[in-house]
């Protein structure tokens, strides 16, 4: 049977992505892969007192599309097997919450399930709620966030007689809900308030070597929430993939070491397009060790001169 030069790499390429995660299962003592065996190394998530494992599927990759069940759900199943047991999902994030639900079918009570609401009113982020609970097959999320926040204005709303807030206490007395966290990359003072204001049990924030620029979530927010004891889940770790690309090139395991080695970060969220970038991500975090101080500081000289281009999502000015 004949076979094309790009099937060979196809083929040659799932092989290397294999032989990799076998190693680093070995030396950690996973079985083999699919098989039932040891989890991830874990942290606790803050005060919440769940064990998480330090890399987590988020909702970007392929699950932000949409009618690509066929696609998606691999990528959920090659998490599972490979013992992650955090997933992030938002209505935002197109049929990213149809995907987890059928993913997850026989695997939910086992793992640690986030959704978010965008809205900023009581019955609004209700909605929101019933509709991620029917579209990810749940009776309940471990945690709801509210999402995206960037303005003092917001904050106004979610705290008003009318706001999100209340939804919240409502889901949580319903035990639709477990836990409560916020969510931002954009302004790390707004997230302070918001913090200041209520007792949030996580945030989750954008973390990489780029942060300490301009508005460091981890100068400006980390103390605050380690003195809370929030959770704290890591995102745009590798600033939506470029950090991996030219000219600064980090490896996965570099961009992960660099936001879990941060005070109060419990796991790094990590959107993947395949199942064999979930077994890279995997591999990465297989035998961490926290990197010492000047490692880190390397990394961020290392992106020091395009730090602009690795943080386009905080907010002007």
């Amino acid at each position: 049977m004949k076979v094309t030069r790009r099937e060979f790499l196809s083929w040659a390429g799932k092989a290397l992505g294999a032989m990799v995660f076998a190693k680093a299962a070995d030396r950690v003592g996973w079985a083999a892969p699919g098989l039932p065996g040891p989890a991830l190394p874990t942290r606790p998530l803050g005060r919440t007192g769940q064990a998480v494992t330090l890399f987590s599927l988020g909702g970007e990759g392929i699950l932000r599309t949409t009618g690509r069940m066929r696609e998606a759900v691999p990528v959920i199943r090659r998490a599972l097997e490979m013992g992650v047991n955090y997933f992030d999902t938002a209505p935002a994030y197109q049929q990213s919450q149809d995907y987890l639900g059928e993913g997850l079918q026989g695997d939910r009570q086992r793992i640690f399930l986030a959704s978010k609401t965008h809205e900023r009113s009581r019955d609004g982020s209700l909605k929101l709620l019933e509709n991620s609970l029917r579209r990810l097959k749940t009776d309940h999320l471990d945690l709801w966030q509210l999402h995206d926040l960037r303005e003092m204005s917001e904050l106004e709303e979610i705290f008003s007689k009318d706001g999100a807030i209340r939804a919240v206490e409502e889901a949580k007395a319903q035990k639709k809900i477990r836990f409560v966290g916020i969510t931002g990359h954009t302004a790390p003072d707004v997230l302070k308030e918001a913090v200041r204001r209520y007792p949030f049990d996580t945030a989750l924030v954008a973390i990489n070597p780029a942060d300490r620029v301009r508005l460091s979530f981890i100068e400006e927010f980390l103390p605050l929430a380690e003195e809370k004891g929030m959770g704290v889940i890591a995102m745009k770790v590798m600033a939506h993939g470029s950090l991996l690309e030219d000219p600064v090139r980090l490896t996965p395991a570099e961009a992960m070491s660099y936001a879990l080695g941060q005070p109060a970060v419990s796991t790094a969220l990590i959107g993947c397009s395949t199942p064999e970038e979930v077994e890279q991500n995997a591999a990465a975090v297989a035998n961490f060790q926290p990197a010492p101080p000047e490692q880190l500081s390397d990394l961020e000289e290392r992106v020091r001169l395009l730090a602009g281009q690795y943080s386009t999502f905080k907010r002007e000015g």
